[in-house]
């Protein structure tokens, strides 16, 4: 029992250190992550920790965070997955509250207003660089690129996020057969569809089971969740696009995964309240997916027929990405000074690749104060 009690606590310091410094988004935190568990302190060998960074890929979720928790499961079994997300996550939760917080208090004062008029087009840039870095990842082929335009295109007309993702799996699915030159399809992919109703007022059990859906079926990348909340809130009249262009610089500029932008929006909603069902919602599914698919990983990660679903789960992924930056633009980019501040930011992002998208985020506040200035 001591010794079980100890590797807890080893887990808990490591991913409360890990969630405290971790900027720079998924591929960074994984990064950090093998330093700490592979090179450090020998927990699993470099190709497990390689197999486990793949088997990412083939559940909803935070990828960075799910490997916090595959990682911890190694250490310490179910009872090391849960410290291990729990500690991960919660330096970004307790951190972006606080900014939800004064956001609600002062975000409208004239003299906060020229820092997130800064802060808006600077995101921008941030996302296309994701969508850029995904993509190449994504698109493997011709086929594929057609369907991410179709995809984007989809998006923009107002298709349904979650049939995007699942039916362009399951397009996926029926392309691989047909180059198989099977006549039959035996898979079924079951999905949940909820459509959102716009509501008189705003509950915390339909924040929940808002953040919880999206949870449950965020695939390719914290990014992609912009995505969702722009379709679940903004197009339903919860949230303005303002309000989510500023979740998600709040989210850039705090350490951990990008999903505790959660957080801040459930502030925004219902207050504190508001802010633990939003969280507890969108971060629960990934305990759960973790937990049982973890003994099963192996086997999936073998099958041609699942890699199949996921190549075009991925590029649905990226698409959806790419079309929420295209509508930010048009809310955010609406005069010379939003345009410089997006070419600069756009030009920092691609030739410093390795500059951590926090500092693009500050640079792009000071440069909006500094343009209103004139």
């Amino acid at each position: 029992m001591p010794r079980e009690q100890h590797k807890l606590t080893e887990i808990a310091l490591v991913f409360l250190k890990l969630g405290s410094i971790a900027f720079g988004g998924p591929a960074a935190h994984i990064a950090m992550m093998e330093d700490e568990v592979v090179k450090k302190r020998k927990w699993m060998t470099q190709e497990h920790f390689l197999d486990l960074v793949g088997a990412t890929n083939l559940i909803p979720g935070p990828n960075s965070t799910e490997m916090t928790m595959h990682c911890g499961h190694e250490r310490a079994g179910w009872k090391g997955l849960f410290v291990a997300g729990f500690c991960f996550i919660s330096p970004a939760i307790v951190i972006t509250a606080f900014f939800a917080h004064l956001y609600e208090q002062y975000g409208q004062l004239p003299k906060i207003a020229p820092f997130i008029y800064g802060i808006k087009p600077a995101v921008i840039a941030i996302i296309v660089m994701a969508a850029y870095r995904l993509g190449k990842k994504a698109i493997k082929d011709s086929q594929l690129a057609i369907l991410g335009i179709i995809f984007v295109a989809g998006s923009l007309l107002g298709l349904n996020e979650i049939l995007i993702l699942f039916g362009g799996g399951l397009l996926g699915l029926f392309l691989y057969f047909i180059r198989k030159n099977n006549k039959t399809l035996h898979s079924v992919i079951p999905f949940l569809l909820l459509n959102s109703i716009n509501p008189i007022k705003i509950g915390s059990l339909k924040i929940f089971l808002t953040f919880l859906k999206i949870g449950a079926i965020l695939y390719g990348s914290g990014y992609v969740l912009f995505a969702f909340l722009d379709a679940e809130l903004v197009a339903s009249g919860w949230l303005t696009r303002q309000v989510l262009i500023d979740a998600v610089a709040v989210g850039q500029i705090t350490p951990g995964p990008v999903l505790s932008t959660s957080t801040f929006i459930g502030w925004q909603l219902n207050g504190l309240t508001g802010a633990l069902v939003a969280t507890l919602g969108i971060f629960l599914p990934s305990f759960i997916f973790v937990l049982i698919l973890n003994p099963l990983i192996p086997k999936m990660r073998k099958s041609k027929v699942v890699a199949a679903f996921l190549d075009t789960v991925n590029v649905a992924a990226v698409a959806l990405i790419i079309a929420v930056c295209i509508e930010m633009s048009k809310d955010s980019l609406t005069d010379w000074r939003t345009i410089v501040i997006t070419i600069v930011s756009l030009a920092l992002v691609f030739f410093l690749k390795k500059m951590n998208s926090a500092f693009i985020v500050l640079f792009g506040a000071v440069l909006g104060y500094v343009l209103s200035l004139i």
